[in-house]
C-alpha cells in the first residue's frame, strides 16, 4: 500500500509540470479567443456607424494589426511561463533578446518608421484605398494601404510603391468634395460679359445632363479675369463636384466651350 502511494506521488510530481503547461496554453487559447471576439464585436460596432464601402477595409486592416499584436504578446507570455515551469530561467534569454533587439533596432530603423507611420495613416484615416492622392512626389489612385507601404497607380498605369516612412505630406483629392478648376483663354476683343453668360449656361447644361449632373454639387463659380496677355485674356471658374470627378467635368466643360466658341467664330466669319 505504501509503495502504491509513493508511486502515485512520483507520478504526480512528474506530471505536475505538464499539467501546469497544459493549463498555461489553455488559458492562452481562451485569452486569444476572448480578444478576437472583442475585436470582432468592436469592428461590427464601428462598421455599423460608418460608410462600409469607404471605411471597411481600413477598419479591417487596423483589426488585423491589433489581432497580430495580441497573438504575439499572449504567445510570448505563454512561452516564458512554460520555460519557467520546466525549470529554464528566462532571465538570460530576456537579456539576450534585449541586446539583440537593440542591434536589430539600429539596423531596421526605416522599417520601424514605416510601420509606425503606416499605423497613424490608418488610425487618422489620411488615406484609403481608391483615393486619388499625391505623396512623396508621386500621384495616382491608391490601390493598397499596408503598414509597410502604399501602392499607387498613376494615370499612365505605372505602379508606385511608396514606403510609409518617406511620406511627410499627403494631398488627398478624394475627400467630401472637389473643384474642377478651369482656365479659359479668350480673345481680348471678346465681350467678357457674354463669355461669362455662356460659361454659366454650359454649367447649367452639365447639371441637367443625366450622366454628369449627379456628379456636380453646385452651380458654376466664376472667379473672373485671371490674367491679361497681349492677345488673350485668361478667365477662371470652378465647379464643385464629387471627389474624383473633377477631371471629367473639366474636360466636358472645355469641350462644350470649344463647341460654342467654334460656332461663334463661324458666325463671325460668315458675316
Amino acid at each position: 500500500m505504501e509503495n502504491d502511494i509513493n508511486t502515485l506521488k512520483l507520478w504526480a510530481t512528474a506530471l505536475r509540470p505538464w499539467i501546469d503547461i497544459f493549463v498555461i496554453w489553455v488559458l492562452a487559447w481562451i485569452t486569444l479567443r476572448l480578444i478576437r471576439h472583442s475585436l470582432q464585436t468592436l469592428k461590427n460596432h464601428i462598421v455599423g456607424r460608418v460608410d462600409r464601402e469607404r471605411e471597411g477595409r481600413r477598419i479591417e486592416t487596423l483589426m488585423n494589426v491589433f489581432r497580430y499584436t495580441a497573438n504575439v504578446a499572449v504567445a510570448a507570455v505563454a512561452v516564458m511561463l512554460t520555460l519557467g515551469t520546466i525549470g529554464i530561467s528566462v532571465a538570460p534569454l530576456l537579456a539576450t533578446a534585449g541586446v539583440a533587439g537593440i542591434a536589430i533596432g539600429f539596423g531596421a530603423q526605416s522599417l520601424v518608421k514605416d510601420f509606425f507611420t503606416g499605423l497613424f495613416l490608418l488610425i487618422e484615416n489620411q488615406v484609403s484605398e481608391g483615393d486619388m492622392i499625391e505623396a512623396a512626389g508621386k500621384s495616382g489612385q491608391v490601390e493598397r494601404v499596408t503598414l509597410r507601404h502604399i501602392r499607387v497607380r498613376d494615370y499612365d498605369g505605372s505602379v508606385h510603391f511608396i514606403p510609409n516612412g518617406m511620406i511627410t505630406t499627403v494631398t488627398n483629392r478624394s475627400r467630401d468634395f472637389a473643384y474642377a478648376v478651369i482656365d479659359l483663354n479668350v480673345r481680348r476683343q471678346d465681350d467678357l460679359n457674354h463669355v461669362f453668360d455662356t460659361m454659366r449656361e454650359i454649367g447649367q447644361q452639365l447639371r441637367r445632363d443625366p450622366a454628369l449632373g449627379p456628379s456636380i454639387l453646385d452651380d458654376i463659380d466664376i472667379g473672373g479675369v485671371e490674367q491679361v496677355g497681349d492677345a488673350t485674356v485668361t478667365l477662371r471658374c470652378r465647379i464643385k463636384v464629387r471627389p474624383g470627378r473633377q477631371w471629367r467635368i473639366r474636360r466636358e466643360f472645355l469641350r462644350a466651350m470649344k463647341q460654342v466658341m467654334d460656332e461663334v467664330r463661324e458666325v463671325e466669319a460668315a458675316s
